[in-house]
């Protein structure tokens, strides 16, 4: 007997699903086609003559197509938001809401692109056959660890900017709000305790930018307790992580036992964390409790027991939100034409992003609103600077 199809339920009264009805993008001309003439320019006879030169001086293509203005924004759907694995096609709603944004924040044409192959070879090799119609790569949603090999590979493997936004942005973002919380409270990075809270591609990256602004004292912790390399259940990406963070600290043991006198609780694993493990921070302490839609740590208990508190969501003060960082990366990285996205690049974002703040600094404002008109060009021209510093620029005009 044949199984019917499943039904479809009608959402067409929900708003939500109105606004997303048809897609939330389109591809729009940037030249007109009025008449014959516009038609001889833009297509044959006079485009053959643009294909010629570009044939002959490859880096043309930035000045006469889209290329030098457009990312690629590729999924395999196995990681989306904190839904986890749904797939390609559920993936893209997603995946044209950064398109989106990187346009409104950044100026950055963008295209999703959802790959139906969460294998990293097949991912490497289709992203490297398509990356010549792209000037950068924004890889997006995809799980740990297979996301750094994709990524690492991909990076020795092209001469653009290749950027895992659930890493970098976050840790972009997350630095910056950190680095106002400290001068907020009076600490400094190379005596301040951080506690992280996950080991995924967020958590990772994180953990290796706050090491890399001079914090010495960090405990990573998944679902096993701190991550350490005596443990035997590592993959190599959490046990270079352990190598730099607790074999030098001495810390092992569970999220309780490290949580008594830290300064900083920084999670962004999608756990909770107890009142009687929050209650046992250092006085005046720093919560980023950054899981959506549910925070590690409830934003009413962590005002009890913090100074400071930051989440994913928009409803609270505070948002530590991707879209602060990868507009102003890749317009930056446009500008001059980088070929990569250095470690430098990232700590100029975070730098810049910090300093927008500057006397403005509160508990209740550690961070700049994803609507401050200049968080992208701050971004950028800082990223633009440190790419020309640090010898990946192309372009020095």
């Amino acid at each position: 007997m044949a199984v019917p199809p499943p039904t479809t339920p009608d959402h067409s009264g929900e708003p939500v699903f109105r606004l997303h009805e048809g897609g939330k993008m389109e591809i729009a001309a940037t030249v007109g086609l009025a008449n014959r003439d516009d038609l001889s320019l833009a297509y044959t006879p006079g485009v053959a003559q643009v294909c010629e030169a570009i044939a002959a001086n490859q880096h043309l293509v930035n000045d006469y197509t889209w290329v030098g203005n457009t990312v690629a924004v590729v999924t395999d759907g196995s990681a989306v938001l904190g839904l986890g694995n749904i797939g390609p096609r559920a993936a893209m709603p997603v995946m044209e809401g950064k398109a989106v944004l990187f346009k409104q924040f950044g100026g950055v044409d963008a295209v999703p692109i959802c790959l139906d192959t969460q294998d990293p070879d097949e991912i490497v090799k289709t992203v490297v056959a398509l990356a010549p119609s792209f000037g950068g790569i924004n890889l997006e949603d995809i799980s740990a660890p297979r996301c750094f090999e994709i990524e690492d590979r991909l990076k020795e493997e092209l001469d653009i900017p290749v950027f895992h936004d659930d890493q970098h942005g976050t840790a972009v973002v997350a630095l910056a709000a950190f680095e106002n919380a400290l001068t907020l409270t009076g600490r400094l990075n190379e005596t301040t305790r951080v506690v992280v809270s996950g080991a995924g591609a967020a958590g990772v990256a994180v953990t290796r930018m706050l090491l890399a602004s001079g914090v010495r004292d960090i405990a990573v912790v998944d679902r096993a307790g701190v991550l350490h390399s005596s443990r035997d259940d590592l993959h190599p990406a959490k046990r270079a992580l352990a190598e730099i963070t607790a074999d030098v600290t001495g810390r092992k043991g569970s999220i309780a036992e490290v949580f008594p006198g830290a300064d900083v609780y920084i999670g962004v694993s999608g756990g909770t964390v107890p009142e009687e493990v929050v209650a046992t921070m250092a006085p005046e302490a720093i919560i980023f409790a950054m899981a959506n839609p549910h925070p590690e740590v409830a934003v009413p208990l962590a005002h009890k027991y913090a100074r400071v508190v930051a989440t994913g969501r928009s409803d609270f003060p505070n948002q530590i939100n991707n879209v602060l960082a990868f507009p102003g990366i890749f317009r930056g990285a446009f500008d001059v034409r980088a070929r990569a996205i250095t470690e430098g690049m990232k700590l100029a974002a975070a730098q810049a992003l910090a300093a927008l703040v500057g006397n403005d600094l509160s508990e209740d404002y550690v961070i700049p609103s994803p609507f401050d008109p200049r968080v992208a060009p701050a971004v950028a021209a800082a990223v633009a600077e440190a790419a020309r510093r640090d010898g990946v620029a192309k372009k020095h005009v």
